[in-house]
């Protein structure tokens, strides 16, 4: 089986699926390894070291005409999704619950679609898959005073962890009560609010605020916010809008040179209600809001072998006998596989794929 390793076309993107360090796994198992050339070059690494490591460097062309599964970080696009051909797979980032559409196309291509952020992360098998994890565990965070940590995930412990290493006195909040011991043991102070409820959601992640839950918790943490020196938030709900953390409100009873870094700022908004995917802006009392929309792939060479790492391990646990090998009856499979045999397979982008229902007017009634 010929494996493809895509060069990143994504705006800002310098990620690289698979480093030469990785190769080793793969060509042990019998997959031939074919590297987009120039693939590597935003990670900072040259085809040579690839060649050296077993793979072969080709065009683009011969990529997509040749790989009986191409391994990305970002999903496709329009023209490589045409590029592509039936009994194909891709594997990647395919942020199917966001853009449904993509998958649409590649199911209609005949395309297997495997996505890495549908991994079940409270399985402990898929741990060395979770790619989530280990691209937000790249990060690391602004030089700290008076810090407080909103999101106590996998970066908001490197956050904490962080923080407490440069002298800060660290604060941590979580809607999901699990998370307190956790934090506590990394040295940061629990924040309790009078107002909390438990929050905890299915597969690892919070489930999103009711309206009133939300308000309420916003009053009453909008009053900490106003005495930090930094605020990282790192909130996210898979597949929706991150629920909004900072108001505008807050910022404006924020110190002069106070920090504020949303890591969950995206395409669909961040933690914060002032904050720019991509930007970096100052508000007019002086509070800096950075709001990094794809925080690894600034640090391409670490975030790339993490990466490499949780794409190998999910390959191999789906190759046979040197072949693609699909087991619907296992978990991992049923979760990240998203379109196979020319449909989409994965029930929630079915969903949001369905057709909204007709609206239906009632007649209205004429005066006498």
């Amino acid at each position: 089986m010929k494996v493809g390793v895509a060069k990143e076309t994504a705006p800002g993107e310098r990620r690289v699926a698979l480093v030469p360090e990785a190769l080793g796994r793969l060509t042990a198992a019998g997959l031939e390894i074919l590297i987009e050339k120039s693939a590597g070059a935003g990670a900072l690494i040259p085809d040579e070291a690839y060649a050296e490591a077993g793979a072969k460097v080709v065009s683009t062309k011969d990529l997509y005409g040749q790989s009986d599964v191409i391994l990305r970080v970002q999903k496709p696009s329009g023209s490589e999704i045409k590029a592509m051909r039936k009994g194909q797979t891709v594997v990647g980032f395919l942020s199917p619950l966001i853009d449904p559409k993509t998958a649409q196309e590649l199911a209609k291509r005949g395309v297997t679609a495997i996505s890495l952020d549908a991994i079940p992360r409270t399985l402990s098998r898929a741990q060395s898959m979770d790619a989530l994890s280990s691209q937000a565990n790249v990060a690391g965070t602004a030089k700290p005073a008076n810090v407080l940590i909103l999101g106590i995930g996998v970066a908001g412990l490197q956050a904490i962890g962080t923080a407490k290493r440069l002298g800060a006195v660290v604060k941590a909040y979580d809607v999901r009560s699990e998370t307190k011991e956790q934090a506590q043991s990394l040295g940061a102070q629990f924040l309790v609010l009078k107002t909390a409820v438990d929050a905890s959601g299915e597969g690892g992640y919070a489930r999103q605020l009711t309206p009133e839950e939300q308000a309420a918790q916003q009053a009453e943490l909008n009053g900490h916010i106003a005495s930090m020196d930094v605020v990282i938030t790192t909130a996210q709900v898979p597949g929706r809008r991150p629920p909004l953390l900072v108001t505008a409100d807050a910022v404006k009873a924020m110190k002069p040179g106070s920090v504020i870094v949303d890591m969950a700022a995206s395409a669909l908004g961040g933690n914060v209600e002032l904050s720019k995917a991509g930007e970096t802006i100052v508000t007019d009392n002086g509070v800096t809001i950075i709001a990094p929309d794809n925080l690894p792939a600034t640090m391409p060479v670490g975030s790339s072998a993490f990466y490499a790492r949780n794409i190998s391990a999910l390959l191999l646990g789906m190759v046979k006998d040197g072949a693609l090998n699909l087991d619907f009856e296992d978990e991992v499979t049923k979760s990240t596989v998203i379109t196979n045999d020319g449909a989409v397979v994965a029930d929630a982008v079915k969903k949001l794929l369905e057709p909204a229902p007709a609206a239906t007017s009632t007649p209205t009634r004429g005066r006498a």
